[in-house]
């Protein structure tokens, strides 16, 4: 798959016709990406698929707050779900492969988490990139937290090849980790395994 594919637009007029034709069985719509908050015109787009009667899920790594503060005091979000990398130190910009600004990481999970609107928090668990501790010092930054996804890593759907040869965890260690982060969220959540 090509870093450069190009996307093809899909006016709203398509959209809002399947989801008029598909009211009877759809409670909602997740905005999902590459990074949503990203695109300017979100608000918008958001605003029309609520005018519809429909719930929305944002899938965001937490990188763009003022666009999430926007969108939360609007009203527009009935559920965000937030993608933590990694720890939050040097070790996040190694993960994401570029420089990540850690304040706008922070600022996003604080007023996730004071928001009143429902959240999680997720962290695909790699071997040889998070280990047992690196999920305690995530657990323990968002303490307190609602919900804590750890979800198992896939090596047969990877973007880098590299991932491909790596084998995920055990169903044990993933189990530990899972009781690691419930000594400080309240719910912890295991996926994949």
């Amino acid at each position: 798959m090509s870093t450069n594919a190009e996307v093809n637009e899909v006016p709203w007029g398509s959209i809002e016709e399947y989801l008029l034709e598909n009211n009877d069985f759809l409670d909602g719509v997740v905005i999902t990406g590459g990074e949503p908050t990203l695109n300017e015109d979100l608000p918008e787009l958001i605003s029309r698929i609520k005018a519809l009667g429909l719930k929305v899920k944002l899938d965001t790594n937490g990188t763009n707050p003022d666009m999430l503060d926007d969108l939360i005091k609007a009203g527009l979000l009935d559920f965000v779900a937030m993608d933590l990398k990694g720890p939050l130190d040097l070790k996040y910009d190694q993960l994401c492969g570029t420089a990540v600004d850690l304040v706008a990481i922070k600022r996003s999970i604080n007023m996730i988490m004071t928001s009143g609107i429902d959240y999680e928090f997720r962290t695909t668990v790699v071997p040889h990139y998070l280990d047992a501790q690196d999920i305690e010092r995530m657990a323990a930054f968002i303490g307190g937290a609602k919900k804590y996804a750890l979800q198992q890593f896939k090596n047969d759907r990877t973007l880098d090849h590299r991932l491909s040869q790596i084998d995920p965890y055990s169903e044990g260690v993933i189990l530990g980790m899972g009781e690691i982060a419930r000594k400080y969220v309240r719910k912890v959540v295991l996926r994949g395994i």
